[in-house]
């Protein structure tokens, strides 16, 4: 497809689903979600193959194919959630999102000054919590893939910043940027269960071998920064919330790398349990314990 095709596109799109009422928006979503579902059989064994491992030997296979179905309207009712934040007002995400456990955590690591890494899952909509932090006077800064055309990254970009959350792009001056911000008290998001560069380190994930990426701990134990591990759940109903959990303990012990790779372990232990909360809001449609 034409790149300037491909813009226009989702353009539209996003200036429809703003516009549109909400019940609307998620009726759209649960046919396009059902749709998907049907026509696509490589995504669902795909997603049947995930859930498996986060279910563990023994699962149910009712539950798991129940799960997969969910996981499709899941998956379509995040991306127009995430079209509709930009319209919605900050009183209405406030009223709607709330940290129901764990907030006195992030509170905490943010009043130590000493900036905070929020290490995430593909789970729910964090782009909702990313805009609640924002509401709360703690903005967040994220990475994200840099897109094709560099217009369609840039206008993704400029729809998060419309809800307070700041899109860096994954490059070579990432890490720079990210550093910078820790330093300066702020807070990183960082989804961090898909090593989507392909150069992270092995750990544990789910009773696999998996690699995640060693951003988080990195650059926790290079800045002194508090590193959290947060997830957050669509529902219930129209409303989302999310778990912090307590702050690791990011201390060097010897060579950075043993450490960075001790450290992600501890985080991909803390991203299992999370997970398996709600495995049906795992976006996650590209095999991941091959």
């Amino acid at each position: 497809m034409n790149p300037r095709v491909r813009v226009a596109l989702f353009r539209a799109a996003g200036a429809v689903l703003e516009t549109l009422p909400e019940s609307v928006d998620r009726a759209l979503a649960r046919g396009g979600g059902r749709i998907f579902y049907k026509v696509s059989a490589e995504k669902r064994r795909v997603v049947a193959a995930n859930l498996a491992v986060v279910l563990g030997e023994g699962a149910d296979p009712a539950r798991l194919e129940r799960l997969v179905a969910a996981s499709f309207d899941s998956y379509a009712q995040y991306w127009a959630e995430s079209a509709k934040l930009p319209s919605l007002a900050p009183s209405v995400i406030s009223s709607r999102f709330s940290i129901t456990q764990g907030q006195e955590n992030l509170v905490a690591a943010v009043g130590a000054g000493k900036g905070v890494v929020v290490a995430l899952p593909h789970l729910g909509s964090w782009e909702w919590g990313g805009a609640f932090l924002a509401r709360l006077g703690m903005p967040m800064l994220a990475v994200a893939e840099v897109l094709d055309p560099p217009e369609l990254f840039d206008w993704f970009a400029e729809k998060r910043r419309q809800i307070g959350i700041e899109i860096a792009p994954l490059d070579e001056r990432a890490g720079a940027v990210l550093l910078g911000r820790l330093r300066s008290g702020g807070i990183v998001g960082l989804l961090c269960d898909r090593d989507i560069q392909g150069n992270g380190v092995e750990v544990e994930f789910f009773g696999r071998r998996v690699t995640l990426p060693a951003g988080p701990a990195t650059l926790a134990l290079r800045t002194g920064a508090a590193l959290v591990v947060a997830a957050c759940y669509s529902g219930p109903g129209l409303d989302h919330h999310a778990i912090v959990r307590g702050p690791l303990e990011v201390v060097r012990e010897g060579r950075l790398g043993a450490d960075v790779t001790r450290v992600t372990q501890m985080i991909a232990t803390e991203l299992e349990e999370l997970i398996r909360r709600a495995p049906e809001q795992w976006h996650v449609l590209e095999e991941r314990f091959t």
